[in-house]
């Protein structure tokens, strides 16, 4: 039985940095850490019906372009991060690009990129950047196409930090 009071142990390292010694929340203090380039990307899908992916190709919505708006979504969630999670750092963002690579007939690939010279990571500003793109996808297309369906947002690789280089494998 799992004590509720106390985080989950386990994994490669099983110290979650955001629990207390009592199991409290925090935020980690990162005051002490020096500063160093931070890169992280990021990927997902989302599936659609292939009508729904040519006409978002074609650019056929009376709403607008749907991935510029999903590119500007995706970039605008990622400088906001510190906002929508609540124990991440506010962080001076020096770079973050978002793509999208249709994969016929009804896939969408999203890759976003993140970079800044920082004390933390940057993985949650790029999972949040591809999140918030296939969120604003969905919203432009669903008058037409309500099964979509948001896949596998996963962190692809990172660097920069104590922790090192990690690269899905």
């Amino acid at each position: 039985m799992t004590n509720q009071n106390q985080p989950p142990q386990g994994g490669q390292n099983s110290h979650l940095t955001h629990f207390d010694h009592a199991g409290a929340s925090k935020m980690v203090d990162v005051g002490d850490k020096p500063v160093s380039e931070r890169r992280a990307k990021a990927s997902g899908s989302v599936r659609m019906a292939p009508e729904t992916l040519q006409r978002i190709l074609n650019k056929s919505f009376a709403k607008g372009d749907v991935l510029e708006v999903a590119r500007l979504a995706g970039i605008q969630a990622a400088k906001r991060t510190w906002e929508l999670i609540p124990l991440c750092h506010m962080l001076p963002l020096d770079g973050v690009t978002v793509q999208f690579t249709p994969c016929p007939p009804d896939t969408l690939e999203i890759a976003a990129e993140v970079r800044c010279l920082a004390k933390t990571g940057v993985e949650m500003e790029a999972m949040v950047a591809v999140s918030m793109a296939a969120l604003t996808i969905y919203d432009m297309a669903k008058a037409i196409d309500r099964v979509m369906v948001i896949d596998q947002i996963r962190l692809e690789e990172k660097s920069g930090g104590r922790s090192g280089e990690f690269r899905r494998s």
